[in-house]
């Protein structure tokens, strides 16, 4: 007889973090809130969505935001100097940065323009460098919201075998040694896999938990995910919508109607690692904003 499957909605977990995060800056009286600032290209793109989510976030928790546009006709020596230039501003807490970024701009040049305490995103070479040494300062927000979810609904990790799909810098890669940390509900036993893997079947057998993040729709099937295993799905892609013909929907790596009744858990495309990640952001500007204030900043 076919599972129930259960749907691991971002919603109510984004709920804890933003009440955790509002709780963070009523307790503190300070004279300001946390100062977050989003720094992108003046052009238009999907980013401009993510621009308006951050904004609507901030707002929510009492978080100060705004975004700082670089003119489209602007090089990589621009991006770096305003950043720069935010790195060095008092009463800015935590900087976000647009990424992936086109030629001839240089996102790793650009991060390091900015303190692990300010890149709040924790992508920055020192900060992943921290993660290694399991002491950073920041985690990439994606990461953090994966694992945020599978702890929430207590998915099985702690000793277990879980399989990483991707192996980005800012989120299969981070996402791996999150799970491996030596933390409480943790400590995972941890398989990478990536697009030059053989065997995907073979890889993802015996599997508690997989987390994907390749964006590869379609990717989880029966075929491939034990019976059983709990699905976390941080892969995002556009697709033809065939309701509407000529426009697009969002679809994440896992086949949700295959993996439905046979699969344990499986968080939705959209609405499951998605808000989790803007909150967790807001999160970290106010950790920057508390490490600010323990150091005597504004």
């Amino acid at each position: 007889m076919d599972l129930v499957t259960l749907r691991l909605d971002g919603k109510p977990v984004a709920e804890v973090v933003d009440a955790e995060t509002r709780q963070a800056i009523s307790a503190r009286g300070a004279s300001r809130a946390p100062s977050l600032v989003s720094v992108h290209r003046d052009v238009d793109s999907p980013f401009r969505f993510y621009l308006r989510r951050q904004s609507k976030a901030a707002a929510a928790v009492g978080v100060t935001f705004r975004d700082e546009p670089i003119p489209a006709d602007a090089g990589p020596d621009r991006l770096v100097a305003t950043l720069a230039a935010l790195d060095r501003n008092a009463g800015v807490d935590g900087v976000l940065l647009e990424h992936p970024l086109p030629p001839p701009f240089d996102f790793r040049a650009a991060i390091a323009a900015l303190r692990p305490e300010k890149d709040v995103d924790g992508v920055g070479a020192l900060n992943l460098g921290r993660l290694v040494q399991q002491h950073p300062v920041h985690v990439p927000a994606v990461a953090r919201a994966a694992v945020r979810i599978a702890q929430q609904y207590r998915l099985p990790l702690e000793g277990e075998r879980v399989v990483v799909l991707g192996r980005s810098e800012t989120v299969g890669l981070p996402l791996g040694l999150l799970l491996a940390s030596r933390q409480p509900g943790l400590n995972a036993t941890v398989t990478v896999a990536h697009s030059r893997s053989h065997g995907l079947e073979s890889i993802l057998r015996d599997a508690r938990t997989i987390f994907s993040c390749v964006g590869h729709p379609g990717l989880l099937t029966r075929a491939n995910v034990p019976e059983g295993a709990h699905v976390v799905d941080v892969g995002l892609s556009s697709v033809p919508d065939p309701a509407k013909p000529g426009a697009s929907k969002s679809a994440g790596d896992a086949d949700a109607a295959s993996l439905d009744g046979w699969a344990a858990s499986l968080t939705p495309v959209p609405g499951g690692v998605g808000p989790v990640t803007v909150a967790e952001l807001m999160s970290s500007a106010t950790r920057a904003w508390q490490l600010a204030r323990a150091v005597g900043s504004p």
